[in-house]
């Protein structure tokens, strides 16, 4: 089994780290991924600047560009075999209801869903400041279950997983939830200032401020001591809504009277 590892975090992060090492033991692992930090860049693509690649040790690649880069250049250029599986992470942080939406851990899954190989992206959600004290070992654990399960009942084409990990030792992770994407509320924050030339600048994003606990969600289960896995699919289509706008009069300009 060859399999492809990347992150957001960047190629030095403890989280990527620490699932090539337990990742080795199902087969070939080869990495690419950011040079440095590249969160919240969700699907982002570099489609006008050249991407720059340094080969950090056999197998191990550093990426100048976003995630979904380094797994694209990965799966068409520098793994020289189509891989059998994609992990992306260990993120550190929560990746949980609209997150995913922001996330370049996510979207370095999702680029491997769209090139239809089965992909998983890992989180571990931490609360307050990083230490070296972090259960890194124990996400790496839970995600090669999800995946020797994921290799032998694949999922329909182009869905993947989204797992995320409470920060504790394996044994004290009350299991693996199956669960529905919930909402996460952050603070609004638009921070303002201005450069020594007098230029302003911002800063924007706030903190979590909480997670949904409808029963079912992700969040629900994360904050009763669950690990949660989550089946994702890039078609956004709301289906349910396909017959309301068929049913517009579309020819005609202006709002309907």
């Amino acid at each position: 089994m060859l399999l492809l590892l990347s992150n957001d975090d960047g190629i030095d992060a403890p989280g990527l780290g620490a699932l090539a090492r337990a990742a080795s033991g199902l087969g070939d692992v080869h990495v690419v991924a950011p040079m440095g930090e590249r969160s919240a860049q969700s699907h982002a693509l570099t489609m006008h600047e050249p991407l720059r690649v340094e080969e950090r040790r056999p197998g191990w690649h550093a990426c100048s560009g976003q995630p979904a880069d380094c797994v694209y250049l990965g799966v068409h250029e520098l793994c020289g075999r189509r891989p059998d599986a994609v992990l992306s992470g260990i993120n550190r942080g929560a990746n949980i209801g609209d997150d995913v939406h922001y996330s370049g851990t996510v979207g370095a899954a999702e680029e491997a869903a769209l090139l239809g190989i089965p992909a998983l992206a890992v989180s571990l959600v931490i609360e307050g400041r990083p230490s070296p004290e972090h259960h890194y070992d124990a996400a790496a654990a839970l995600a090669l279950r999800v995946l020797r399960h994921l290799a032998h009942a694949p999922l329909p084409r182009r869905v993947f997983l989204n797992l995320n990990v409470p920060d504790r030792p394996l044994d004290q992770i009350a299991g693996i939830a199956v669960a529905r994407l919930g909402r996460r509320q952050y603070a609004p924050l638009v921070a303002a200032n201005r450069d020594p030339r007098g230029k302003p600048y911002y800063w924007v994003g706030g903190e979590p401020l909480a997670h949904d606990d409808t029963e079912g969600t992700d969040g629900y289960w994360y904050q009763r001591g669950y690990a949660t896995l989550t089946p994702l699919f890039p078609d956004l289509t709301h289906h349910a809504s396909l017959d309301v706008l068929r049913g517009w009069d579309l020819t005609a300009d202006g709002a309907p009277g």
